[in-house]
């Protein structure tokens, strides 16, 4: 089994039970997973591979808990570019019907590198479009090749216009053919064991764009596979027009219908809950219901400021999500953490009765919490998330000694990833294995793939 040393790192930031954090520590890793933290002398014996971190902060591989990587090729479409989110889906829905099996795997790529260069080791995907021959095994094969930890959510679309759901007719799908190959996908590429690379959810993309009995029939799919942790994933109470059409719809709150669908529960994260109220919150927090939290996405298209420091408080188990790249315009996983960092505290100081605790309403470790071991509860994986032996190999090493880190490394190495700057990750470590080095991605040539990525998105917007 291959064995890595990551040697005398100025800062090691475990995020483990007790927060603790260690200085000129050593990491030995053998096969996939974490054998010994401690000291050097600590270390076993000699290592087939050794990085000398003592210029770096060593952090768990932060955890991507919702994105739309197929999304990458459409950034910054002029139409939509001051949209809010229903007007934004109709201006790009036309768009996505010409994607192809290449456009997926190409975008899911891209969006893997940001994603690895900025210190994230595990991402789920939510693709929710199958055109063209599209198909779910396009963006997961394109993850192994690159060497991300993949949670592969099938996501559907059924309730077109005609139906009076949001999106066009020609991009829904029939139920029955969802659920087989939501079913076939699940028995092909889900793996329950420790240190898995790839799980398979079930995740109807939205109240409005599939049936109660499509929501009813995935949960029950998905709950089918007793043992194997299958999760269930969705939108949900993502804005004011989204709360307005479920109470038209439905007649209840998105949080009501979720529960009469039996979408609540420890299986089960949502993604943006920005307009949960404080009854949803204790629902959420009492079934131990997941959230995919999206700051930049619900900044960019204006939708609100999710009270997730009353969700944390209540109990409710909290990722980040760097949510589509059309909507974000970016998937660097640091970078969002310091949004909600920031977000966070400017939210509270706009309620009523202003802020509680002030600037500490999130701190820069409850923010890289968030990032790492919350996002881990949110797909659940217990093998992810946190620093220990027996742990999972991922890890994300910053260079302390750059610009981006000047000043403040040295009073607060850990508080300074979110508080100096966005930077990139030196070193990204997935399963044991290095995927970035020195700053640069080693699994994929990254040039040829941005030109390519770059040649297909202009092929979609102009084919549309």
């Amino acid at each position: 089994m291959p064995t890595l040393l990551i040697r005398n790192a100025r800062c090691v930031a475990t995020f483990d039970d007790a927060r603790t954090e260690l200085r000129d520590a050593s990491i030995f890793i053998r096969d996939h997973r974490i054998e010994a933290i401690g000291t050097a002398a600590d270390m076993p014996g000699d290592a087939d591979e050794v990085i000398d971190a003592s210029r770096h902060l060593v952090v768990p591989g932060l955890v991507n808990t919702h994105h739309h990587m197929y999304q990458s090729l459409t950034r910054a479409i002029p139409a939509v570019q001051n949209a809010e989110l229903f007007s934004w889906l109709g201006g790009l829905y036309p768009i996505w019907a010409g994607l192809t099996p290449e456009m997926v795997r190409v975008s899911t790529q891209l969006a893997m590198a940001e994603l690895l260069l900025s210190g994230c080791t595990t991402s789920s995907d939510h693709l929710y479009i199958y055109p063209n021959g599209v198909r779910l095994d396009d963006s997961i094969e394109a993850a192994r090749e690159i060497g991300m930890r993949f949670v592969a959510t099938r996501g559907s679309m059924s309730v077109g216009q005609s139906l009076g759901g949001l999106p066009p007719d020609r991009v829904v799908e029939r139920e029955d053919a969802i659920l087989a190959d939501t079913q076939r996908l699940i028995e092909r590429y889900h793996d329950a064991t420790h240190g898995a690379m790839s799980n398979v959810a079930v995740a109807p993309c939205s109240p409005f764009s599939v049936s109660r009995d499509l929501m009813r029939e995935s949960a029950s799919l998905a709950r089918s596979f007793k043992g194997l942790g299958v999760r269930l994933h969705t939108h949900l109470a993502e804005n004011d027009h989204d709360i307005a059409y479920s109470r038209e719809k439905f007649a209840c709150t998105p949080t009501e219908y979720a529960q009469d669908l039996g979408w609540l529960g420890h299986d089960v994260w949502h993604a943006h809950c920005v307009k949960l109220d404080a009854a949803g919150i204790a629902l959420f927090a009492k079934t131990r219901t997941g959230v995919a939290h999206c700051p930049c996405s619900n900044m960019r298209l204006a939708s609100g400021i999710a009270p997730i420091r009353r969700m944390l408080d209540a109990g409710v188990p909290v990722g980040l999500g760097v949510d589509g790249s059309a909507s974000n315009d970016g998937a660097h996983m640091v970078n969002e953490a310091r949004q909600a960092l920031l977000l966070a505290r400017v939210g509270r100081s706009l309620e009523p009765f202003g802020c509680d605790h002030g600037p500490a309403e999130m701190t820069a470790r409850d923010a890289l919490a968030v990032a790492t071991r919350g996002g881990a509860e949110v797909l659940g994986r217990a093998d992810i998330g946190h620093l220990a032996p027996g742990m999972c190999a991922d890890l994300a090493l910053f260079d302390l000694e750059t610009v981006a880190f000047a000043g403040g490394a040295v009073h607060d190495p850990v508080a300074s990833l979110l508080l100096c700057a966005s930077p990139q990750a030196a070193y990204t470590i997935v399963n044991g294995r290095v995927v970035v080095r020195e700053g640069q991605l080693a699994t994929v040539d990254l040039g040829p793939l941005v030109e390519r990525h770059n040649r297909l998105a202009l092929v979609l917007a102009l084919n549309s």
